[in-house]
């Protein structure tokens, strides 16, 4: 019998996810095709932008699918044709399927404000935040002195977590250089009145509280106009920095809106109770109109129920419908501290992080096998050694 042809776009937990499950299954025939090499993990970055090591938020995708009856194929999809079932790539290859999965994943949106997309970092790629590394230190070798303000943009999950180890972390930097550091401002800004806005207002209290004991200075309700090189823009008002990291608008993959996707208000992809935008074509994660996008969790649940029921059809059995779940909410803030709401039950501070670290292990475990999700858990633990600039002086 021929083989079910699955062709999964997007190296992302979604598409990851799905991959893995369906080749336990000899019957299918996977590719997965992505634009990166590496598996991108998202909760880490703002760690490896703080002085963790790279390994734990970039995985390689050869050593996920090592041994593995996955074929993966480093190219760009540009095209689906679902006449004839054919998804083609930007190096002129074309590969057939009985089911699509697409798991792109978002893009940066600067919402057209003028100098950001110039003059601001960002931490939505290692790359991004090794950049966003390498500049503090470059400002204390060069000044030596730190910029008096650093200024996260967006009030959501990555803005929260960045902001509130950013004062730590530049007062370790600090250290590290032998540099007395003055009274250093690390300013939140997010245009909705509250933090988390996507999230429980419990939790949003909770956590400005908790920013608020970190000496983090709160713009909320407060709209981002403008950044120059030296400055920030909101409300009128200039907030002198060289240090502005962007971690707000994000917008669906365009790949959707170029091939004619049917969406919905807020940019994403409308789907059935299969999680199809047409027959054989799935869509997941955070580019599927589904309760909760956008967190990691719905991602890897995505993956998992369209495997599930990919291996029903192959079973000729029905699949199942859709449910959504929600999914528990864990936002480190600061040093060792995190707030976790799940099911309605809080837990905040030690030991939340403590659930925080044990949700870690549990991510990582969802995609490498036991041993191996425990060598990147123990790594989030780790710093840098030394300034990644000081070894080329």
């Amino acid at each position: 019998m021929s083989k079910h042809k699955i062709v999964i776009i997007g190296g992302g937990f979604s598409g990851i996810k799905a991959a893995l499950d369906l080749s336990k299954d000899s019957r299918f025939h996977i590719t997965l095709i992505s634009d990166h090499t590496n598996f991108r993990y998202y909760p880490t970055l703002f760690r490896t932008a703080t002085g963790g090591p790279r390994v734990i938020a970039s995985l390689p995708l050869k050593d996920l699918f090592e041994h593995k009856n996955v074929s993966v194929v480093i190219e760009r999809v540009n095209k689906i044709d679902k006449l004839t079932r054919t998804v083609s790539t930007t190096d002129n290859h074309t590969f057939e399927y009985d089911a699509a999965i697409f798991g792109l994943g978002v893009k940066t949106n600067y919402f057209g404000i003028k100098g950001l997309e110039n003059f601001s970092y960002g931490i939505k790629t290692v790359s991004e935040a090794e950049r966003l590394k390498a500049h503090i230190h470059k400002q204390l070798l060069e000044l030596q002195h730190p910029d008096l303000n650093y200024v996260v943009i967006g009030g959501g999950p990555t803005g929260v977590e960045l902001a509130g180890i950013l004062p730590s972390y530049i007062k370790e930097v600090c250290r590290q250089h032998g540099i007395k550091h003055p009274n250093i401002h690390v300013d939140l800004v997010e245009a909705s009145p509250r933090l988390l806005p996507r999230m429980p207002k419990e939790l949003s209290k909770v956590v400005a509280r908790r920013m608020r004991r970190l000496k983090i200075r709160l713009y909320l309700g407060t709209a981002v106009q403008a950044q120059t090189a030296d400055a920030l823009m909101v409300n009128d008002k200039r907030i002198l920095s060289h240090t502005v990291i962007w971690t707000a608008g994000i917008a669906n993959h365009p790949f959707f809106a170029d091939q004619d996707f049917q969406t919905a208000r807020n940019g994403r992809v409308r789907v059935d109770q299969f999680l199809q935008s047409d027959p054989g074509v799935y869509v997941l994660g955070d580019n599927a109109d589904t309760p909760y996008s956008g967190m990691a969790q719905t991602a890897i649940y995505d993956g998992k129920f369209v495997a599930k029921n990919l291996i029903r059809l192959a079973d000729y059995k029905n699949p199942k419908p859709y449910f959504s779940t929600e999914p528990a909410y864990v936002f480190p803030a600061g040093p060792r501290w995190s707030a976790v709401l799940w099911k309605g039950i809080r837990i905040d501070g030690w030991l939340g992080y403590l659930l925080r670290r044990a949700a870690d292990f549990i991510g990582y475990h969802d995609f490498e096998p036991f041993y191996r999700a425990t060598e990147l858990w123990m790594a989030e633990e780790d710093s840098e050694e030394s300034c990644p600039l000081c070894a080329r002086l």
